[in-house]
């Protein structure tokens, strides 16, 4: 029975449904964190506190090395130099020679030439005094600051790192729990791709936002914030020029954002049509040459590739320009201040130091809010994905059976099993299953047969638990599975089924797969009477050959190890998903023969669509659109001459 299928592979996940919903739920699961995390923050603000003292010291250092390149000849000093009584007469008087040949429009250099040529008593006076016990005092602080930034930064890191890894390990453990207790109906509704992304995919991002954008962006708030304040406190003139300017950039940046992300979402649509035309060319390259249909499918695939060279040109020379606009916001910003500074300093409002600081305090203030836009952009993609994994996390799961006691033991089990007017719907609107009722008899084979979508598997998944049936019962051993736990019904059975399914490993790791106490003889045995044991010898490594996806074996070759797997199994009942159907008419024949041996004193469920295989069953049940409407074994089958004699005659029709 075709299971119904969904998926959401396709689907584009930057955005968030509900943003702040998705933020609040992942704050709720990140509750064994909180204390690290609110000391992440705490460092990550304190190093941000930090760096915004810094330039204010980095000011007053500034300045005391301008005042120490400045002579010190003012008309004050003048003044006490000729009243000073420990001055001669002729030093004076030489003194009062030199300063009258320094004029306003004297350079520096002569200036201190001149000095130079002074008597040492004034020269002591009037040259240039560097209070370097300050400076050095300044400049410890300065590196004592900045390294203990740095370390807080180095730990609130380490922190977060440590946090988002130990989160996304929780998270992967959280969801393969979930995977085993959710119902089979939810795989049937989901695609594999897209419940292997939420593993994946989605716990990296959330990983990496953590990592790298939640820590950063609290320190960049704490910049935006201390910056401007620290910039109103040393001059409002020049912190509302330094703020303008910056934001005047940041609206063009904003703007150029807004146009170019048509641009990034056109890029996604046409690469993912560009690359399911590429898929659907490739994977039927055959009918492609067979049908001469080469020159179509290359001006589709041009006309794709153009359209997606468009949206990429454009897409990225609109992010390219991202780059320059920082760089032209720092400069124009840096620029503002030095001109507006300067006339400051002109009409002696601030120092020159002052303009040092508000450079640094330029950077601090257009550095964040970068991060903060990027931080931003990554949590709506950490959103995004969060809610993704938390609606895989919150799934309905199936029914609780911690209140079941009742246990099987499979060496104990005779084999009988009943199904009581059973009714099952996928939708419970619409019933596949509408009353099916039959009696097996330990150690039989049954067969199932009908066409496609008659409820044959469906059949199956609801013997071994894989659904709840909605009314009716099924019983082994005359015990009800509802009483039964899933585990416990799934030792009973041992399942082959049509698609194969070979794990990245030996051969002999592939047969005894989950089952103890099983000798090499045993399993050689088995092989032999499958008839896969001369291949695995031809191997170089014989069994233990790695099994890889490179690895050259049919598909008949990894049926026939999927058999023998199947068949080291003691449980008493097999069930057999058309698993002859991979292998040819030789090798199926040889299959069959040890299938009969092996089943004896095992109850066997086979499912057939090839009813030559199925003719020495006990029990033939023949199933149309969910009931049974014929029921015995092959030869009173044939000799009522109804819809199984027309299903069989019609296969040999086709042959034919």
């Amino acid at each position: 029975m075709p299971r119904p299928m969904g998926g959401k592979g396709g689907q584009n996940y930057e955005q968030a449904k509900d943003f702040r919903g998705a933020m609040k739920k992942l704050v709720h699961y990140l509750n064994k964190f909180h204390k690290l995390l609110v000391i992440a923050f705490i460092l990550a603000a304190v190093s941000s506190i930090l760096s915004i003292i810094a330039p204010d010291r980095l000011s007053d250092m500034t300045d005391l090395i301008s005042d120490g390149l400045v002579p010190n000849i003012s008309e004050t000093t003048v003044t006490e130099i000729m009243d000073d009584p420990d001055i001669s007469m002729e030093d004076k008087m030489e003194f009062g020679e030199i300063m009258s040949s320094i004029t306003e429009d004297s350079t520096s250099r002569e200036i201190f030439a001149a000095i130079d040529e002074m008597p040492e008593a004034i020269q002591e006076i009037v040259k240039p005094q560097m209070d370097f016990a300050a400076i050095k005092s300044i400049a410890l602080f300065l590196a004592i600051v900045y390294i203990a930034s740095a370390i807080f930064s180095f730990f609130q890191h380490f922190i977060m790192a440590t946090v988002s890894n130990n989160f996304a390990k929780d998270l992967r453990s959280k969801i393969i729990t979930k995977i085993n207790k959710l119902p089979l109906r939810y795989f049937d509704r989901n695609s594999t791709g897209d419940i292997l992304s939420r593993v994946t995919n989605d716990v990296d991002t959330v990983a990496q936002t953590m990592s790298q954008s939640i820590g950063s962006l609290v320190g960049a708030i704490t910049l935006v914030i201390g910056s401007v304040l620290m910039m109103f406190i040393t001059n409002w003139i020049l912190a509302l020029c330094a703020i303008v300017s910056s934001l005047l950039g940041f609206s063009i940046m904003a703007v150029i954002l807004k146009k170019s992300q048509r641009y990034f979402v056109e890029r996604q649509e046409e690469l993912g049509k560009m690359n399911g035309h590429i898929e659907e060319i490739y994977s039927g390259h055959n009918v492609v040459k067979v049908y001469n249909g080469k020159r179509e499918s290359d001006e589709k695939f041009d006309k794709l590739n153009n359209k997606v060279f468009n949206a990429i040109r454009k897409s990225q020379f609109l992010s390219g320009l991202m780059q320059p606009i920082m760089m032209f916001i720092g400069n124009f910003s840096y620029v503002v201040v030095c001109v507006v500074g300067a006339v400051l300093v002109t009409n002696d409002v601030i120092s020159f130091g002052v303009i040092v600081a508000f450079i640094v305090y330029v950077r601090l203030f257009t550095n964040p809010l970068s991060q903060i836009a990027q931080a931003m952009t990554s949590l709506q993609s950490a959103a995004a994905a969060s809610e993704r994994i938390f609606e895989f996390l919150e799934e309905d799961e199936m029914s609780d059976e911690s209140n079941l006691t009742k246990v099987l033991n499979k060496e104990n089990v005779k084999g009988n099993v009943e199904f009581d007017h059973v009714k099952f719907g996928y939708d419970e609107n619409q019933l596949i299953i509408k009353d099916f009722s039959a009696k097996v008899k330990p150690g039989q084979k049954i067969a199932i047969v009908g066409p496609t979508g008659a409820g044959k598997t469906t059949m199956v998944n609801l013997l071994m638990k894989f659904y709840e049936i909605n009314s009716g019962d099924i019983k082994i051993d005359g015990v009800s599975i509802n009483e039964l736990t899933r585990d416990n019904v799934h030792e009973l059975f041992t399942m082959v089924l049509q698609d194969t399914w070979l794990f990245n490993g030996t051969i002999k790791e592939n047969i005894i797969y989950n089952q103890e106490n099983v000798s090499d003889y045993e399993m050689k045995q088995v092989c032999k009477v499958v008839g896969v044991d001369h291949f695995i010898k031809s191997l170089p490594k014989s069994y233990d050959s790695l099994i890889e996806d490179n690895e050259s074996i049919s598909s008949g070759q990894k049926q026939l190890i999927t058999i023998a797997r199947g068949m080291l199994d003691k449980a008493p009942f097999l069930i057999l998903d058309e698993a002859t159907s991979n292998v040819d008419t030789r090798t199926e024949e040889l299959v069959q023969k040890a299938m009969d041996k092996l089943m004896e004193g095992r109850t066997s469920f086979i499912i057939a669509h090839r009813l030559s295989t199925i003719k020495n069953a006990d029990l033939i049940l023949v199933m149309n659109e969910g009931n049974i409407i014929e029921q015995g074994n092959h030869e009173e089958l044939m000799k009522q001459n109804g819809f199984y004699a027309n299903l069989y005659n019609s296969q040999f029709e086709k042959v034919s």
